[in-house]
Order: structure tokens, then sequence, then C-alpha cells
């Protein structure tokens, strides 16, 4: 078993007003297997976007540490901590997120250019990942000119554009109606069947719960793991 990330006592709390604190999180410890899908659940409100976004290095705990490779992500200064992001981690979202005046080939290299990546070789990356996802024809097509499951595939293939060694998602298919969303699980687990991804994933979705590796539960901030 390869750890590819792990947290150690992370706790989160928000003010819920001037006086009271609510505490999202207490002392989450876990960890992420490498290759494997792994999904976060609870009900709303328990604290799973929060989690992720603190997994991924987009927020920092109140306590806690989250290692990546061993490394402590939450010792790395803010600019330090963006350029870790773009050169490790891909996010997806609910919502696409998509840049409406970019085409899909734009939308992908943008991630890769941000990186330094040159635009001939972001581009060649960017038509690989296109075809990957079976959208090879929406090269030139911007977000309005595609449907809502399109638009979600072109996120994903935005998360992958640096070849990120995990991705995470939170809520991938809530958007979605059944077709698509069923869709977007089928790419997930070629993607990670494929490409050896590592995909930590909260959703409501049972259909996805069902197929995930491993299943992280939270409630009243604690995290019980289960293994499918």
């Amino acid at each position: 078993m390869s750890i590819i990330l792990s947290a150690e006592n992370i706790s989160k709390s928000y003010k819920s007003n001037k006086k009271n604190t609510v505490d999202v999180l207490k002392s989450i410890t876990m960890e992420i297997e490498s290759n494997k899908i792994s999904v976060i659940v609870g009900a709303s409100g328990a604290g799973k976007s929060t989690l992720l976004h603190l997994l991924g290095g987009l927020d920092r705990p109140d306590n806690g540490k989250v290692f990546f490779e061993q490394k402590n992500i939450f010792e790395y200064g803010n600019d330090k901590l963006s350029k870790f992001r773009n050169e490790n981690i891909g996010f997806v979202f609910q919502f696409h997120h998509l840049l409406p005046e970019f085409t899909a080939l734009e939308n992908i290299s943008i991630p890769q250019m941000i990186k330094g990546i040159g635009l001939k070789e972001a581009h060649k990356r960017s038509e690989e990942l296109l075809k990957i996802i079976g959208l090879s024809e929406r090269t030139e097509h911007k977000p309005a000119e595609l449907s809502g499951g399109e638009q979600q595939r072109i996120a994903v293939a935005r998360a992958l554009a640096n070849n990120p060694k995990i991705i995470f998602a939170d809520e991938p298919t809530g958007n979605l109606d059944s077709a698509n969303s069923e869709a977007i699980h089928n790419l997930l687990f070629e993607l990670r069947n494929n490409l050896n991804k590592t995909f930590v994933i909260v959703t409501h979705n049972p259909e996805l719960m069902k197929l995930a590796d491993v299943i992280f539960e939270i409630k009243d901030g604690i995290i019980k793991r289960t293994e499918n």
C-alpha cells in the first residue's frame, strides 16, 4: 500500500456569529492511497468540501498537518503553496468554472502556461487530453457551445493538464443528469486505470459511492473509513 497524502489531526472551525464558533472538523487523521478512488461522504454541512480544500492546500487548517509525499504542505508560504498545487494537484468542482471567452483547447492549456510550458507544447498536450476524454471534435468550441456533460469533461481534462499526482473533485456530477453523471464516473475510472491517477471525490451520488475503493464518512466533525 502506497500512501500519497495523509492528514494528521486536522481541525477547522468557523465563527457563526460574533460570539459562537462552529467546529467543522475535529482532529481529522486519514491516509489517501495512490492509484485509488477515495470518496468523502456525509450530510450537508458536515465539512466535506472544507476537508477537500484543506487536503488540496486551497485553505489552511486551524491545527494539524497535511503531508504530500511526506512533506507538510502547510510549511510552505502562499506563493510556494500555489506553485505546489499547480504542479501536483488537479481540481474539479461541481460547476466547471471554465473561462467563457476561451476555447476548450485554450482552457486546458492555461494551467500549463501558468506552469511555464510554451504555447505549442501546451496545445499539443491539450489535444491529447481532448482525445482521451472523447472530445477531439470540440477543440475550438467555447463553453457556451458545449453541453453540461461536455463542459465537465473539459474541466476534468484541465485538471489533468499538468499531469498531477492527485485529483480532488467536489461533487463533480452534482450538476448533471444521470446519463452524464454515469459518463463522468466511467471517465474517472478509466483515468484511474489507464493513467494510474489518484482521486479524492466529495459526493452524494450513491452510484459513485458503490464504485469507489475507499469511503470516508464525516459525521459530527469525525471521520470514519470503510473499504468497498
